[in-house]
């Protein structure tokens, strides 16, 4: 037999009712003790099979359990919970109540269940054509059949995405997915701490952790505290993860600023990474990181409660230790699986990590300078730089940098994205001393000739002339 746990609510339901009223079955009584028994069930405590409190029934619902059941040939079918033929249906809120209701709910989507039925009394008072107002039950009941739920009310002055967002959400269901392969997508995001840590300047700052996660496995791909939440860091935290777990498929992040900062959107690009955002205002669409932030809060910070003088180098130690032998090998509650056995033991689509070097070329941005005739130099960002001699003839130069190292400043072939040269800050100091570097754009060519003598355009030019017979069209000048 099915374990009664393991089965629907009717059907506890229905074998209860039948458990009642199986002894009149088995032994039916006559008319005039049917009562008396009827009596002694409705004296009897039983279990309620929901809430497993005692309850007792009455006698005529004794009664009609009995009869029901005594007239079908399953009993037990017969005596689960019939769904009532009106099931969906209000009649208590009639056309011109419902019509009202839905307006009210228009005009006013944060007001609670009790607040609109309140409305409605006031209004129907006013307006007796509406009917009478049911219960709050009922209204209740009507409004979340029909969609009418209630709706966060958003602050004061509040943006107009965050308006679009919440219309968006709406209008749209809200439905949990996970990647089918391991580093088919990584979720990107930074949190910021609940509580401030000692800086090095013996400032108290809040700082702010950068957490790379994989959606198939849940395993935090890199992890690292900061100070701020620049494009810098971000790309610091990201070259980790790469080198760590090798380069995923695709990357979800929210749209902050280091998020699309150039640097990061070009560099993703160059290394085949397809970059997704979500939309503004919508959190919840990298909602598993979110979880993750409540176990950062709940857990790792709980247990650093003691520590006073907590560091930025302490608690980046204290973060990995906890990530790496802790949350990587507890299991994960919808997953079923440790997040570091599921990683290695799914299915991966990772491609290999490039060098670090080819990382650090790769998270820049390509900007177009044009180039000083007078003494070869760009400039960037106030800055001025050199170009090489043997590219002085080019008028536009294409580069690519980082907007936090000016010291790794790159020079791009114009045809084919290349890397040519490592261009240099201009220094003026080391210019002053004399030294000047030969230009060589192109090899010499030897002095040009005159035995050729006239060109041979002009040479033809002449005999077509000399073929007319016309006379010369000039008068030569007498000899003096």
């Amino acid at each position: 037999m099915k374990p009664l746990q393991t089965i629907g609510s009717e059907q506890r339901w229905a074998r209860l009712r039948f458990a009642v009223v199986g002894p009149l079955l088995a032994t039916p009584r006559p008319k005039g003790e049917l009562r008396e028994a009827l009596a002694r069930l409705a004296e009897t405590t039983w279990v309620d099979p929901q809430s497993g409190q005692p309850v007792r029934f009455a006698v005529s619902t004794i009664e009609r359990w009995y009869y029901a059941a005594k007239a079908a040939n399953d009993p037990v079918r017969r005596r689960a919970r019939q769904r009532r033929r009106d099931r969906g249906r209000q009649p208590s809120v009639g056309a011109a109540l419902a019509a009202a209701l839905d307006a009210q709910h228009r005009a006013h989507p944060s007001w609670s269940y009790q607040l609109h039925r309140d409305n409605l009394l006031a209004r129907a008072e006013q307006e007796p054509t509406l009917g009478q107002v049911p219960s709050y039950p009922s209204v209740r009941r009507y409004m979340v059949a029909h969609g009418l739920i209630k709706r966060r009310r958003l602050p004061p002055g509040a943006r107009t995405g965050e308006l679009v967002a919440l219309e968006q959400r709406q209008a749209r269901e809200v439905r949990s997915y996970e990647a089918e392969y391991v580093n088919g997508l990584w979720h990107l995001d930074f949190h910021h701490a609940s509580r401030k840590i000692l800086s090095a300047s013996g400032q108290w700052v809040r700082p702010i952790v950068l957490a790379i996660l994989d959606d198939c496995s849940r395993l935090i791909c890199h992890a690292q505290w900061y100070l701020d939440e620049t494009a810098r860091s971000l790309v610091h935290g990201l070259v980790q993860a790469f080198l760590k777990r090798g380069l995923p498929r695709c990357l979800l992040s929210d749209n902050g600023g280091a998020m699309i900062a150039a640097e990061t959107a070009q560099g993703l690009a160059r290394l085949s990474i397809v970059q997704q955002t979500t939309l503004p205002y919508s959190p919840h669409q990298n909602g598993k990181q979110e979880v993750f932030w409540g176990q950062v809060e709940g857990r790792l910070f709980a247990m650093l409660e003691g520590e006073a003088n907590l560091t930025l180098e302490l608690l980046n130690r204290a973060t990995q230790a906890w990530v790496e032998m802790e949350y990587h090998r507890g299991v994960h509650s919808i997953t079923g699986m440790a997040p570091l056995r599921r990683f290695l033991d799914g299915k991966s689509v990772a491609r290999p990590c490039p060098g670090i070097e080819d990382l650090r070329v790769a998270f820049t941005q390509a900007v177009t300078r044009r180039q000083r005739t007078s003494d070869g130099t760009i400039s960037l960002d106030g800055r001025r730089y050199e170009i090489p001699a043997r590219l002085r003839h080019v008028p536009t130069i294409q580069i690519r940098y980082s907007s936090w190292d000016k010291t790794h400043v790159f020079l791009l072939d114009e045809d084919t994205g290349a890397i040519l040269d490592r261009i240099v800050p201009l220094d003026r100091i080391q210019n002053a001393a004399g030294v000047r570097r030969p230009i060589h754009p192109a090899p010499p060519t030897a002095a040009p000739s005159h035995s050729e003598g006239i060109a041979p355009l002009l040479r033809r030019l002449m005999a077509d002339y000399a073929a007319t017979g016309l006379p010369p069209a000039y008068l030569p000048e007498e000899d003096s």
